[in-house]
């Protein structure tokens, strides 16, 4: 029996976060397209859970020198990339209750109609 590992630590690390990142994508995408309020929640409280290993096992490789960071953002650029995420919240909102406001009033039209005299 070897009593090295298969993989370097280092390697090892990588795969793991790899992973973690890819269960991440999975779990948001589940939580995302759940139509059961249920089934939302425990996609939603899996991806926390992942979150936080994820997060831990990159600060410690960062620890380890492991992980470097990527250079800084500049701010500007995070400001455009923040209006715009705001900006396009918004109109999903605006869209969202333009929505709702026409499909009470379908059903709205649909009982009025139900409800009118037939005319012979």
């Amino acid at each position: 029996m070897y009593n090295n590992p298969a993989l370097p630590d280092e390697d090892m690390a990588y795969t793991i976060l790899a992973d973690l990142k890819r269960v991440t994508r999975e779990y948001a995408t589940a939580a995302t397209e759940s139509a059961c309020p249920v089934v939302r929640q425990m996609f939603t409280q899996l991806l926390d859970d992942t979150l936080k290993v994820q997060g831990e096992l990159f600060n410690a490789m960062q620890q380890n020198n492991m992980y470097s960071l990527p250079s800084q953002a500049l701010k500007p650029e995070i400001d455009k990339q923040l209006k715009q995420g705001q900006q396009t919240q918004q109109k999903t909102g605006q869209f969202v209750q333009q929505t709702q406001s026409a499909q009470a009033g379908m059903a709205a039209n649909a009982q009025n109609g139900a409800q009118a005299p037939a005319y012979q």
